[in-house]
């Protein structure tokens, strides 16, 4: 059985996903597709526009067999860290091939970058300093978007799995585009665009997006001011990703600052970039410390937040091949659901009380069991 995994965040399904999807199936000639997604939060260090299940349900709809959560620890995290935990996620589920989006579409050239040994998190602001990793690539440096720079990653992580054949596709659109001039414009152009009331309807199978309650930093800025300038120093580096003095630079950017505009533009510096600090902010508001994060188990369930008749069948298979699957809350390992609940409240807090009690019991109860 041929079994294709993706890496999404979905945020929100737009038309473009729906070409990678059809691509993978038709690259790939998969019976079974897998995506692996992140949930309330991802991977840049925002809110999700929409929650994790409505998401996963609209993945389904859209022709996915199964969705598979990518957990809050490993979401908000550098492209390396996503990258690897999402493929061990996929590996699992015992996936035949990863298909991802990529700017240049080059499969052979980012293998080759994948296998040098480079940070590839600050791949982008190393280069732009004027240093190379390697120095024979540093004139491609602005020829690598973000899906290019994730797609490294996967393949770095795809080291540990030779029997996983990577498959990439052109992406469609400009990630920084934030227009709706494309024919498949990307999930930042359509945020942005429901920011400003315009119409998406068109462009993503996804109804009544307006209706949705998204979080956005704004509403959460004042509390995260308060933590900044009100928990002592040392107990903000206990916070994950408090480091190298972080915690002392962004409680001066958060005295300074009224509005959270203000303060990611004082924040946002060649050391730190708006995704870095954005992450850690994200962390702070779970209060995931680093004692939380170096005690973790490893992670060797799966976890499906919805899937298909089809997917149920594939589900029922990997549990005879002794895969271990949470179909339920208390399946999930206690320091994971633990965490996965937190992050549940933080991103509902500002919610009226039907969507409060829908996020925190969806969380515990699930959609699809």
């Amino acid at each position: 059985m041929k079994v294709c995994g993706l890496i999404v965040e979905y945020n929100p399904l737009h038309n473009g996903h729906l070409y990678h999807l059809q691509k993978a199936r038709q690259l790939t000639e998969a019976e079974i597709v897998i995506a692996v997604m992140s949930g309330n939060f991802v991977q840049r260090g925002e809110f999700a526009l929409i929650d994790k299940w409505t998401r996963a349900k609209a993945a389904i709809e859209a022709g996915v067999d199964i969705v598979l959560e990518l957990p809050f620890v490993f979401t908000v995290q550098s492209a390396t860290q996503f990258g690897k935990n999402a493929v061990d996620i996929l590996a699992k589920a015992k996936c035949n091939y990863i298909v991802f989006g990529s700017e240049t579409n080059n499969l052979e050239e980012l293998k080759e970058i994948a296998s040098m040994s480079f940070n590839i998190d600050n791949f982008r602001e190393t280069m732009k300093k004027g240093y190379s990793y390697p120095a024979a690539y540093g004139f491609l440096a602005d020829s690598y978007g973000p899906n290019d720079i994730l797609g490294i990653s996967y393949l770095r992580a795809l080291q540990n799995y030779p029997d996983i054949t990577p498959v990439s596709v052109l992406r469609t659109s400009d990630y920084h585009n934030d227009e709706l001039n494309e024919e498949l414009p990307g999930a930042k152009a359509i945020r942005a665009a429901l920011k400003k009331n315009q119409d998406v309807t068109r462009f993503t199978p996804m109804k009544d997006l307006k209706e949705f309650p998204s979080p956005a930093w704004d509403d959460y800025y004042g509390y995260i001011r308060n933590l900044l300038l009100v928990i002592p120093k040392e107990q903000l580096q206990e916070i994950f990703l408090m480091d190298e003095g972080i915690e002392t630079h962004l409680a001066k950017c958060a005295y300074k600052s009224y509005t959270f505009e203000q303060f990611i533009n004082k924040a946002t510096t060649r050391r730190y970039t708006r995704s870095r600090i954005q992450r850690t902010l994200c962390h702070l508001l779970v209060h995931n410390t680093k004692k939380d994060m170096q005690n973790l188990d490893d992670y060797d369930i799966i976890r499906p937040l919805a899937f298909s008749e089809k997917g149920r069948k594939y589900l029922k298979w990997l549990q005879n091949q002794e895969v271990k699957i949470a179909n339920h809350f208390t399946g999930n390992i206690k320091q994971y659901r633990d965490i996965e609940f937190k992050a549940a409240i933080v991103y509902s807090a500002n919610m009226n009380e039907d969507m409060k009690r829908y996020i925190t019991r969806s969380e515990i109860s699930g959609l699809n069991y």
